[in-house]
């Protein structure tokens, strides 16, 4: 199984695509993470990125797909199969990953769209800066990256779902409610993994 994920920021990427490598395993591929352990380590590419992210704005692509391609080619090696998560978050990005991802035979299978609306994402962010002081989550930086989310993310809905993977999921519900729907909706699209993809 392989999966895109495409939300807001705060709809719980993170836990739902922990819960989908699990269920199928195979490795969660969370691009935020990547990026932030970088910033952490203080390594070139940590530098080079941290004042984006520290102002809520796009990593370049450039320095994203090189991410992405890394992670592919690390889970055909594997299990064959990955959740994605935080990639891609431009229509550039998402053409750049299908041509990478074409050429290494890891296209996905599903783009997995997780709604929800801003003042329920504004709370849970705001909610969980107090829990892990992460220096992203600020009132004015989730403003931004909410605005960006619109303006460069949201627009790939359409895109996924001209290609016939796309499927929504209400994340405003209990964390367990959503689990529950996405699991049954990847298992049910199970046989169809492995079909020729677009």
């Amino acid at each position: 199984m392989r999966v895109v994920m495409i939300a807001p920021p705060g709809a719980g990427k993170g836990t739902q695509g922990g819960l989908i490598a699990a269920h199928f395993g195979i490795p969660h591929v969370a691009t935020g993470e990547l990026l932030r352990d970088h910033v952490a380590r203080r390594t070139d590419l940590g530098r080079s990125i941290e004042g984006h992210l520290d102002r809520g704005e796009l990593v370049p692509d450039d320095v994203m797909m090189d991410v992405v391609r890394m992670a592919f080619v690390d889970a055909k090696a594997g299990s064959g199969g990955y959740v994605l998560d935080g990639a891609p978050r431009t229509m550039d990005q998402a053409r750049a990953g299908y041509v990478i991802a074409r050429e290494l035979g890891m296209l996905a299978d599903v783009a997995l769209h997780l709604r929800a609306d801003d003042h329920e994402l504004m709370r849970r962010l705001l909610a969980r800066a107090d829990l892990e002081h992460r220096s992203d989550d600020t009132e004015r930086v989730i403003r931004k990256r909410l605005k960006v989310y619109h303006r460069m993310t949201h627009p790939l809905v359409a895109w996924y779902a001209q290609r016939g993977i796309l499927v929504p999921v209400d994340a405003m519900r209990p964390a367990e409610q959503v689990s529950r729907d996405i699991l049954a909706a990847l298992d049910a699209r199970r046989p169809l993994v492995g079909d020729v993809r677009e």
